[in-house]
């Protein structure tokens, strides 16, 4: 039968691909089905960052599964993976203590980092200003990617070498499940079929099963975020994580003096107010990433974010960046607001329907790093 499948996919993001190539690799016939001509949301409007160091203990096992994937995908063609490390810079005391805590922690999950000194920091970092650095912890096994071009070559590869069958520019309307197999409807009447079919909408919460998610914990987060211009001759390289990621991401939440940190902080400072916090990350053209600032709402309330882009939370953002490096080149290039959704409580959103439909999103900010290593392991509930 034409557009018979064993698995289906809705969602073209890296959630989507991912899951597209562990099914491949057992042999399967998989179809992707992005409404867009390729991916645009948040598997591309992103830092390009893959850092389980961030992470909690779970999700750090799949981020380190991800990354042997994706340096399996550079060793066969470019992905535009480099391998320069991930380092995480205290601004403070309280901030270097968590950074020796969670070392600690990171030698009983047999993870690799390593302490630096400011001294070691300076003479790393071009820049790095030395009234703000106390020390880093460094994490040599960690990557970046482009993220305007990562995925798209990732699919390309699993078209041209896997079989995938892709189909851009198609909106999924409607998910029938049959006697024994699911039928999907497009908005120009194609039907495909598949034995499976698994729905990564990320952010887009209207189109299938509204009522669902609006029972859900999900909710959408929109980020502000700036691109500046090339530096003339400064190399910066690898992932750069500042303080206020220190006192942000999951990983040092299970550090022994995390909550007592986090107590003496202002709760009306900015950063609390739209959760910024600062990370730098150069691309291969000498331009660098920089952001970012976070705004939230519930699933059922996601328009009310708006796509508008306050130039105060910018202002905030480069005054606070210039703290931590001397550029040779503040000018910014391009500004712009990106979404994902993530959940309120859980790590992440599931939904079966009949056993056979499975939705899937809600993964938050650990879309890049975590996903390849995530598919591997729910690819074994679908199946």
């Amino acid at each position: 039968m034409k557009n018979q499948y064993d698995l289906l996919i809705i969602g073209g993001g890296v959630l989507g691909i991912f899951h597209a190539y562990q099914a491949l690799e057992q042999g399967l016939r998989v179809a992707v089905l992005d409404r867009n001509r390729q991916a645009r949301g948040s598997s591309v409007q992103n830092f390009g960052q893959v850092v389980p160091s961030g992470m909690n203990a779970q999700w750090q096992q799949y981020g380190r599964k991800s990354l042997e994937i994706y340096k399996s995908f550079q060793e066969k063609f470019d992905i535009s993976a480099r391998q320069n490390g991930s380092i995480y810079i205290a601004s403070n005391e309280e901030e270097m203590t968590l950074l020796e805590e969670l070392s600690a922690i990171n030698r009983q999950q047999d993870y690799p980092s390593h302490m630096l000194t400011a001294a070691e920091c300076l003479d790393r970092y071009e820049g790095l200003r030395r009234d703000y650095c106390m020390g880093g912890l460094f994490f040599p096994e960690e990557i970046t990617l482009e993220p305007r071009t990562a995925i798209h070559r990732i699919r390309q590869y699993l078209e041209e070498q896997k079989g995938l069958a892709y189909f851009p520019q198609t909106l999924v309307m409607e998910i029938e499940t049959l006697q024994d197999r699911c039928q999907v409807v497009a908005s120009d009447g194609r039907l495909f079929f598949a034995d499976r079919v698994l729905v990564c909408s990320g952010y887009e919460f209207q189109t299938l099963y509204p009522e669902i998610i609006a029972q859900s914990d999900l909710q959408a987060v929109k980020l502000q975020m700036l691109l500046l211009e090339s530096q003339p001759s400064q190399i910066i390289p690898g992932s750069i994580l500042t303080g206020l990621s220190i006192r942000r991401y999951e990983s040092f939440h299970e550090c022994p003096s995390y909550a007592a940190i986090k107590s003496k902080e202002d709760p009306n400072s900015l950063a609390k107010k739209w959760s910024v916090h600062i990370l730098f990350k150069q691309a291969t053209d000498g331009s660098i990433i920089l952001g970012d600032t976070h705004e939230y709402a519930d699933a059922a309330d996601a328009e009310s974010l708006g796509t508008h882009i306050r130039e105060d939370m910018n202002r905030y953002m480069l005054d606070e960046a210039a703290r931590i490096f001397q550029l040779q080149n503040w000018t910014v290039r391009e500004t712009w607001t990106g979404t994902y959704s993530q959940c309120k409580h859980n790590d992440i959103f599931r939904h079966t329907i009949d056993g056979k439909i499975h939705l899937l999103t809600g993964i938050g900010g650990k879309g890049m790093t975590a996903s390849a290593g995530y598919a591997a392991h729910h690819f074994n509930d679908i199946f």
